[in-house]
């Protein structure tokens, strides 16, 4: 793991932990939703957000999963304030199903971690005939988005703390098709690379959120909008790819990171902090306008 030993400016590095970097913070008070919050990076952020005194709804397809995690939690963190609610990011059915009951509920919205995603599948069209990938990856995200920016708005008046959009992107948002976004044959099956359509997606991610950004900071509002690279993070989402999965066994000492260690937590530590803007900054891994 020497290759991430190395520390920088904040005094912690590649081998530092999510709950090393965050402690000391303070997140009471905030709401967060954390999409795909079974597995993985999902689980891991929403369990130190919730260590760290954020009320955490894990948006999930698989709610016994999600309830078994819950319990988990409960169990480490008593005083943990956790909850799940069904969302399948390829319906987009579901999306509005999910972004309904949340305003409803009344709860409002400092954090919305795009997290959920699957990674270079075989061909298949989601429910809405949309490439899975593309479907999962980014349009279930981007439609979410835009279905809770008005409560996220409204909580950043009435809280007088600056709200966090994150979007979970991927370097790999560099390796799409040689056109980039394929956008009148995202359902295309002909020429479909399952790499290249899984970086289609995450250059999505990537766009929406520097499109974002950038709307947000015109109209003055007291939200950011930013893409993470977490690295190269040792999940399921490499099921379903032998390669890369082979790869990971076999040079994962190396270069994969647990999720534990993960970037995405240890950038989302400013935005637990009311105090530092990120208007402008350059950091790590956060791919900015």
């Amino acid at each position: 793991m020497w290759l991430f030993s190395r520390k920088g400016s904040s005094g912690f590095s590649g081998n530092s932990t999510a709950e090393e970097v965050t402690a000391g913070i303070n997140g009471d008070g905030l709401t967060a939703i954390v999409t795909g919050a079974t597995s993985g990076i999902g689980a891991e952020t929403a369990r130190v957000l919730a260590l760290r005194g954020v009320h955490v709804i894990m948006g999930v397809r698989n709610m016994a999963a999600a309830m078994e995690i819950k319990e988990a939690m409960a169990r480490d963190i008593p005083s943990a304030k956790i909850d799940a609610m069904e969302l399948d990011l390829s319906s987009m059915a579901s999306v509005r199903k999910f972004a309904s009951e949340y305003k409803s509920s009344g709860l409002p919205l400092n954090l919305l971690i795009n997290n959920a995603g699957i990674m270079a599948t075989p061909f298949m069209l989601s429910k809405d005939k949309f490439e899975l990938q593309f479907a999962t990856n980014h349009l279930g995200h981007f439609l979410l988005t835009n279905l809770l920016l008005e409560r996220m708005k409204k909580t950043a008046v009435e809280s007088n703390r600056e709200g966090r959009i994150v979007n979970v992107s991927s370097r790999r948002h560099q390796l799409s098709y040689p056109e980039g976004i394929r956008f009148d044959n995202i359902n295309d099956p002909s020429g479909y690379s399952s790499l290249p359509a899984y970086g289609q997606s995450k250059l999505a991610n990537v766009l929406h959120a520097n499109e974002l950004a950038r709307h947000l900071k015109e109209e003055g509002v007291e939200i950011t909008a930013n893409s993470v690279h977490p690295g190269v993070v040792d999940t399921d989402i490499f099921r379903h790819h032998k390669l890369f999965r082979g790869l990971v066994n076999l040079v994962g000492r190396c270069i994969v990171k647990s999720v534990q260690q993960i970037a995405q937590v240890r950038e989302i530590v400013p935005m637990l902090n009311s105090e530092q803007k990120l208007w402008g900054r350059k950091i790590l891994h956060i791919f900015f306008v």
